[in-house]
């Protein structure tokens, strides 16, 4: 419930007009607009993270069907994803410190089950393809959560 009344707080904060999101350059920093020019705008290292996170992450649909952690991850990035494309629908600005916030609110409970349950650690004959995926997967979202906790921080302070 406190996240349903955080994601209303932060939509409602995070609306503006089309005059506000011109006052915002395009890129991958926290206070930038993310859209199709800002990607083109980001160095290519974020370009090629970004191709690299989504493989991972759509790799998670050969495993829904017999694993509930990658039910998660791919519930996780598909909520997330729907999110933040209605975003611009609904009058928001899409900052990439917004996408900060989503991702951290949509992908924490995969990565609690990814870190509780830990399947990336089976070894010998139960090493499966599911085991290497779900360890590259924990390592996804842990490396981008650096870059999102930060982002998440400098967009909230700014909205607030």
């Amino acid at each position: 419930m406190k996240i349903i009344a955080f994601l209303i707080i932060l939509i409602t904060v995070s609306m503006g007009d089309a005059d506000a999101a011109n006052e915002y350059t395009k890129g991958h920093g926290a206070l930038e607009v993310f859209d199709s020019e800002g990607m083109a705008a980001s160095p290519t290292w974020v370009k090629l993270w970004i191709a690299f996170m989504a493989a991972t992450f759509f790799a998670g649909l050969f495993f829904v069907r017999n694993h509930p952690i990658a039910r998660w991850v791919v519930g996780g990035f598909v909520v997330g994803f729907i999110i933040t494309s209605l975003a611009p629908k609904l009058g928001l600005i899409v900052l990439s410190g917004f996408i900060a916030c989503i991702h951290i609110i949509c992908w924490s409970p995969a990565l609690y089950q990814l870190l509780t349950k830990h399947p990336f650690l089976a070894s010998g004959d139960m090493r499966s393809a599911f085991t290497i995926w779900s360890g590259v997967m924990t390592f996804v979202i842990l490396f981008s959560f650096i870059f999102d906790f930060r982002d998440a921080y400098i967009y909230l302070a700014h909205i607030f």
